[in-house]
């Protein structure tokens, strides 16, 4: 029989994997895949209740737990996700928790419009509450409310001791729950979080990810971190670390959830609420811990098929975050969002409650976060000034830090994208095509080679330790001269009439950059 042809040589979906698949299939698997983001062709055949790979480390195999454990209620939160990956997270939930600790499954539906979400979904729940009355519970919201009001509705219904709220894409592996019930069970005002292993979109194939705690920049998008140097001395895999934040699957004693405020409501659609409840926790009486001997198997999606675009929410939901709890230090997240300290006017809704929830709780101020939990994030104190940079002479093109790989930054038409991001400090260093949040990552600085007329980029630390010409003098509305060369970054027109970035001898070209911090 001879091979089909591959109809989507570009899918991300067929480049390891559908090889023997019909001109039908692929087809098929194709258009699932734009819908959800993942391989929904393949899902649908295969067992609901597959095997999956032992992750944990040796270690965790031995450990005992106390019989008497919290109960568990478990919040599976979803927006027109697929059937069988649904059915698949169900089935691994109630196969692989102890029957004497799950006491109900909620399914929390964000106002779902996928046909098999109705009628075939509710056979399911009926066929599994035949055998175990009442341990599904279903909740339909009316309208789209998004990811942090979906974790509350599932909350709210919740009625053990602890609540874990996972996604709906997700496999439970064998001994997830008694790991996290314990360290709950030792400390009440502890967060935990499972280690995520990966379960790759196109074959479904799980890899084992090594722990991490989870962390976030400025721009409040979730990161992995490295855990302390304390639990990495301890060459133990088995054991808890403490982490800045949670990415957004937890589990936490539901009492104390409620005492700390539960989830913010007024996060829309998505980001940002994960880091909100992290930063919440730690400054207002507990902590967060990421438990490597529970693990969860989750789908990486391609794409979020239910919002191409979450900067609008993210943004939204982080100066949310930025007003309520980071004091003096919410100018940061303007400066990761590259929007004006002032008037800009993003709707972050009202925030009166939740600082009145602040107060009520006596919650630490965030400079003692800064000092105490996530270290490793900068302070970013010494900017002046951040945004596009543009010359007066022409005012429709920015600099730009060009090609990369490449050191040569250039004049481009302005489009305002992270590649033209300035920013000027205390210092007097020009870093050009964005800032890093983490002072274990390194910016890279506008240098004056020292002859020719090109400008370059260095990191920032090499440009200091070889003391090349990375420090300059720059006023709003003024020239930029480098203080060793005293050479400007001026524009010039090249052999082919387009403007150029160069740098030579001052001129009196005079810059301006998007946004300042403080006048200078």
């Amino acid at each position: 029989m001879k091979k089909s042809e591959k109809l989507f040589p570009n899918s991300a979906l067929f480049k390891t994997w559908g090889e023997d698949l019909s001109e039908g299939d692929q087809r098929e698997a194709q258009s699932l895949y734009e819908k959800y983001g993942y391989n929904v062709y393949l899902s649908d055949r295969l067992p609901l209740d597959r095997p999956l790979p032992d992750t944990r480390d040796p270690r965790c195999l031995k450990k005992s737990y106390p019989k008497d454990l919290p109960s568990l209620s478990v919040v599976l939160i979803y927006l027109d996700e697929a059937l069988s990956v649904l059915q698949r997270a169900l089935r691994s939930i109630i196969d692989r928790t102890p029957k004497n600790l799950l006491k109900e499954i909620i399914i929390v539906d964000d106002n779902s419009s996928n046909d098999d979400l109705g009628k075939p979904l509710q056979d399911y729940i009926d066929q599994i509450n035949k055998e175990m009355p009442g341990l599904l519970k279903k909740v339909r919201h009316t309208q789209q409310m998004g990811l942090s009001q979906s974790r509350i509705s599932g909350w709210e219904h919740a009625t053990a001791d602890v609540v874990a709220i996972l996604d709906a894409h997700i496999e439970a592996t064998e001994g997830w729950a008694e790991p996290l019930l314990d360290r709950i069970k030792a400390d009440r005002t502890v967060v935990v979080s499972p280690v995520f292993d990966k379960v790759h979109f196109d074959d479904l194939h799980v890899e084992r990810y090594i722990p991490f705690s989870h962390g976030f920049d400025w721009a409040m998008w979730c990161t992995y971190e490295h855990f302390s140097s304390e639990w990495v001395k301890k060459m133990d895999e088995s054991q808890p670390g403490k982490s800045p934040s949670v990415m957004g699957i937890f589990a936490a004693d539901r009492a104390f959830l409620g005492e700390i405020g539960g989830l913010d409501g007024g996060m829309t659609v998505y980001g940002g609420e994960n880091v909100e409840l992290g930063i919440r926790v730690w400054l207002c009486g507990g902590s967060i811990e990421v438990v490597p001997c529970s693990r969860i198997a989750h789908i990486e999606r391609a794409h979020k098929p239910y919002a191409p675009d979450l900067s609008p929410a993210m943004r939204r939901n982080a100066l949310r975050v930025a007003d309520i709890w980071l004091d003096e230090y919410k100018k940061n997240v303007f400066i990761a969002w590259n929007v004006p300290l002032e008037d800009h006017v993003v709707d972050i809704g009202d925030v009166s409650q939740r600082k009145e929830l602040r107060e009520t709780l006596k919650c630490k101020p965030f400079k003692w976060y800064l000092e105490n939990v996530y270290t490793s994030l900068s302070t970013w104190d010494n900017m002046l000034g951040y945004g596009v940079l543009r010359n007066d002479l022409h005012k429709s093109h920015c600099v730009d830090q060009g090609p990369v790989p490449g050191n040569i930054p250039i004049l481009h038409g302005c489009h305002f994208q992270q590649q033209q991001h300035c920013y000027y400090n205390t210092d007097g260093e020009i870093i050009i095509g964005g800032i890093t949040s983490h002072n274990y990552n390194s910016d890279r600085c506008l240098v004056d080679p020292g002859s020719g007329s090109s400008p370059a980029l260095q990191e920032c630390p090499l440009a200091k330790t070889n003391e090349l010409h990375m420090h300059w003098d720059f006023k709003q509305g003024q020239a930029i001269i480098n203080k060793a060369t005293n050479r400007c970054l001026e524009i010039a027109q090249g052999a082919n009439f387009y403007y150029e970035l160069i740098i030579q001898q001052c001129s009196g070209q005079s810059w301006r950059i998007e946004h300042l911090v403080t006048s200078f």
